[in-house]
């Protein structure tokens, strides 16, 4: 039987904020976090320029991968004592390939209230404006660091019908395009550089030429989410 939250016991806020816009910040996160008796953060020196432009003073804790284990107790028991807490990563929607799933699970368990503050999500924001299909999608995250699970989660993407969205860091986006241009290098792929910064970029087309274009680049920069559209459609396009 499902826990019951107590009268006494207080919320924990899953708040989305800017993928690099500060100014897509909502004003309903914006009030949540100021109204936060304490905010859980991936990284709080990242968090402090947000809370710097937007004067957010709530007390901040740390709450990151290495530490989520040994963290959760303690801010579970002040969930529990009523107080108001806001899980917040270094960009985006929390706990979507970043971490807070541990500390939301908890909260389920014991009862306690967790309420999403809807907002900027990159993975939703590249598939918006990719042109590729969005009535099914596949959301891949980060792949394997070893070059074997690495292939293996590529080809179950070319082998999916619908799209997959995958996180990709700047040391691997030319690997990753590349091993795709290898395996299938007519599937259809969309890169979005940078999202809501200064230097956003967007590039679409084949992985052959995607390559070629990447490769052809003295440096590359910023965070990417790659889009490979679906094996059905690609068929079809």
């Amino acid at each position: 039987m499902a826990n019951h939250k107590t009268k006494s016991a207080g919320t924990l806020f899953v708040v989305s904020t800017p993928i690099g816009n500060l100014e897509d910040l909502s004003s309903r996160a914006l009030d949540t976090l100021k109204r936060s008796d304490l905010i859980i953060a991936e990284d709080t020196r990242h968090f402090g320029r947000l809370a710097k432009r937007f004067q957010i003073q709530s007390k901040t804790l740390s709450y990151h991968d290495h530490n989520e284990s040994s963290r959760s107790p303690e801010i579970l028991a002040q969930l529990e004592a009523g107080s108001t807490v806001s899980l917040v990563s270094d960009a985006g929607t929390p706990t979507i390939s970043d971490p807070g799933f541990r500390i939301v699970r908890a909260c389920r368990e014991a009862g306690i209230n967790v309420i999403p503050i809807p907002g900027p999500s990159a993975a939703i924001a590249a598939l918006s404006v990719s042109g590729f299909e969005t009535d099914r999608f596949t959301f891949f995250g980060f792949l394997p660091l070893k070059p074997g699970k690495r292939e293996k989660a590529v080809r179950e993407a070319l082998a999916s019908d619908c799209c997959v969205i995958i996180y990709e860091s700047v040391h691997k986006i030319l690997k990753t395009v590349g091993l795709i241009a290898e395996i299938e290098p007519e599937r259809q792929l969309f890169v979005a550089r940078e999202m809501s910064k200064m230097h956003e970029e967007y590039l679409s087309g084949s992985a052959q030429d995607l390559q070629k274009d990447l490769s052809a680049r003295s440096s590359l920069k910023g965070e990417f989410v790659l889009i490979v559209r679906g094996a059905k459609h690609s068929l079809n396009s």
